[in-house]
């Protein structure tokens, strides 16, 4: 619903409601109808009714809503009506303001006040206020100048002039970001050469005909190919693989680094943790059988003479094709002989400083693979990883039955408590997620410890694991591996294994309080379960009051296991936000009026035009575009420049 203004007075006060849900209303009339003022921090009640009297006229400004069958603005901006003089520069502007700033008198009407004082300055002849888009640019895009769309965001004269003063300013912000980011793609591929793979050979031909376990998916089969023309054309690949979870990422680094060994080269795989490193060693063991490719893991854990000779030593002089690692692999003692690829997993949980060690590795940089199972939204990918070549697996391997995914109410605990007995007596597992690890008396949800407890006696008979943050990294995977090897049926864990181990007998993933997780990180703890041949279950439990918002994701995870589906809904949901931290994702920039949600067809423009820009002046000196390559550099002064690192 539209901002509205409507000039009444108060009729009356109330107070509603106890404790956190207590609410001041004032029943307000412009003599046809009645509207409720709301307000819901109890430590501006007072000062409300001091300053806003009865009987006395105001304008009011704010959104409608309706609750209970009845009008009521939330927090609306007031001002009396005498005092309130209506924008002689266009339509009237509306600034957000917290109750904070309205008790020092800082609200809507204040802050139009100082940008009309500085609007009508930014008039005086001697600012300057050139565009840094080229003429010949914004006639192609019909973009109105920069001064204007700057006064029309302020006080435009019509619905159509805000239209068009925030399309440019959108388009702005977006393309100089895409124009940032591929011109640093650009001289990356012009200046950082890589080592030539001409060879597809014994190796790969060898397990492709007679160890690979099934066939291939042509998602996969298509990427290796993507993979392939990258390593042969003498730059350095920087490639970002996408693949939900279960659809055969491991399998195509393997393959990858593979072809790496037939030219001659070693192969690097990093983890972000022990447990996973220990899981993709094992993985790659089975994979390779008896093949000569001689294949180490090196951990924190890995101590002494064993670190020393078969595993540093082999590095350095090439007798180790594969090392497998964590953060272990990045020490100076770690040399190779021939590093000519490195496949980062999950590569958020690595810092980026972290990763340029894997650069000093080598005279001629490593080839980069960055494997992720978060789906990224396209119009985030185009710009968290926009110098990186993108590729997708988006089909799941032949066999795999897609996980059922059920809402239980809280209150149904009988009939999950049955429903995770049945499939524990056919000999599988369980995991069972909360949102917090102990009892909090500000939120009115579930938390492990007492969990854990319950289960425990509901399920006497079981050995059942916990896991959470605030344990120690070696109790943590101490209880993780009891699991993984069968010792313990249940694991009651906190998100701690939202990116974690394979396990194909866990059949069961129970979220409690799912409405408190976004649907990216339900999905995640979703991907834990489905990994075997039998059918898997994921059970979202909430409480029986939600928000439309939260219906609409709780029922977008039953209908769909479509990762990318899931991770676009999202990013409507909730917007961008952090999606993996700034520095680490290399996302050095805040928007400010653009919205990757809901302005896909402006990036995919942006990215387009800053394309064409730079095959029209890729020297960047056409006379026109200075200012516009100026402006780029002054923005850039602020940011980190991480993109020499995948």
């Amino acid at each position: 619903m539209p901002f509205v203004q409507v000039k009444g007075e108060i009729l009356s006060f109330e107070e509603e409601g106890v404790g956190r849900k207590k609410r001041l209303i004032a029943h307000f009339t412009d003599g046809q109808g009645i509207v409720d003022l709301v307000w819901f921090q109890a430590s501006t009640f007072k000062w409300i009714k001091k300053n806003y009297l009865i009987g006395k006229q105001y304008i009011v400004f704010g959104r409608p809503g309706v609750f209970k069958e009845r009008i009521n603005i939330p927090h609306p901006d007031i001002d009396p009506a005498d005092t309130l003089q209506l924008g002689t520069m266009g339509l009237q502007p509306y600034y957000n303001t917290t109750e904070r700033m309205k008790k020092g008198g800082l609200n809507s009407r204040s802050i139009e006040r100082f940008t009309g004082t500085l609007f009508e300055k930014l008039k005086s002849p001697t600012v300057d206020f050139s565009d840094y888009l080229p003429v010949s640019l914004r006639q192609q895009l019909n973009l109105i100048p920069l001064w204007q769309s700057l006064h029309d965001l302020h006080y435009p004269d019509s619905a159509e002039a805000l239209r068009r003063a925030t399309y440019r300013q959108k388009f702005e912000e977006l393309f100089f970001i895409q124009l940032g980011i591929l011109r640093y793609a650009r001289q990356r591929q012009q200046q950082v050469f890589g080592h030539v793979f001409t060879r597809v050979g014994d190796h790969f031909n060898t397990f492709y005909h007679d160890y690979l376990p099934f066939e291939l998916t042509n998602a996969q089969k298509r990427v290796i190919r993507e993979m392939r023309r990258d390593m042969g054309s003498g730059k350095q690949m920087n490639r970002l693989l996408q693949g939900d979870v279960g659809s055969g990422k491991t399998l195509v680094a393997l393959m990858t680094m593979l072809i790496a060994l037939d030219n001659g080269y070693q192969a690097c795989l990093m983890a972000p943790t022990e447990i996973l490193a220990e899981q993709h060693y094992a993985t790659f063991q089975e994979f390779l059988k008896d093949m000569p490719v001689r294949v180490e893991l090196l951990t924190g854990a890995v101590k002494g003479k064993k670190r020393r000779d078969p595993i540093l030593e082999g590095t350095r002089t090439g007798e180790v094709h594969i090392l497998i690692g964590t953060h272990a692999v990045l020490e100076d003692t770690v040399e190779f002989s021939r590093l000519g690829l490195v496949v980062i997993d999950e590569q958020h949980r690595f810092g980026v400083a972290q990763r340029a060690r894997l650069w000093k590795k080598n005279e001629i940089p490593p080839h980069v693979l960055v494997m992720t199972a978060t789906p990224i939204p396209r119009t985030l990918a185009m710009t968290l990883y926009g110098d990186l070549d993108v590729s997708v697996i988006d089909e799941l391997p032949p066999g795999r039955k897609p996980i059922e995914t059920r809402h239980f109410w809280e209150e149904r605990t009988e009939s999950l408590y049955h429903g995770i007995r049945t499939e524990i007596m056919k000999g599988r597992q369980v995991y069972v997620v909360y949102p917090l690890i102990k009892e909090s008396e500000k939120m009115d949800i579930q938390d492990l410890e007492n969990g854990y407890e319950e289960l425990c006696h509901a399920f006497p008979d079981l050995k059942i694991s916990k896991v959470h943050g605030q344990m120690k990294s070696s109790e943590k995977d101490a209880e993780m591996d009891r699991f993984v090897r069968g010792e313990t049926q249940m694991l009651v864990a906190t998100t701690v294994i939202e990116v974690g181990v394979n396990v194909p007998n866990a059949s069961v993933m129970v979220i409690q309080n799912a409405e408190r997780f976004g649907l990216a990180q339900l999905h995640q703890l979703r991907g834990r379960v489905g990994r075997g041949a039998e059918q898997s279950y994921c059970i979202l439990v909430t409480k029986y009051q939600l928000s439309q918002d939260t219906k609409k994701r709780i029922q977008i995870m039953c209908e769909t296991n479509d990762g990318f589906e899931i991770a676009e809904a999202d990013l409507k949901f909730r917007g961008p936000g952090d999606l993996e931290g700034t520095q680490q994702s290399g996302m050095a920039f805040d928007l400010h009026i653009a919205n990757l949600a809901r302005d896909g067809q402006l990036v995919q423009l942006a990215r387009d035009t800053a394309n064409h820009i730079l095959d029209e002046d890729p020297e960047q000196c056409k006379p026109d575009y200075i200012p516009m390559w100026t402006h780029l550099r002054e923005l850039n002064k602020s940011t980190m420049d991480w993109s020499n690192i995948s």
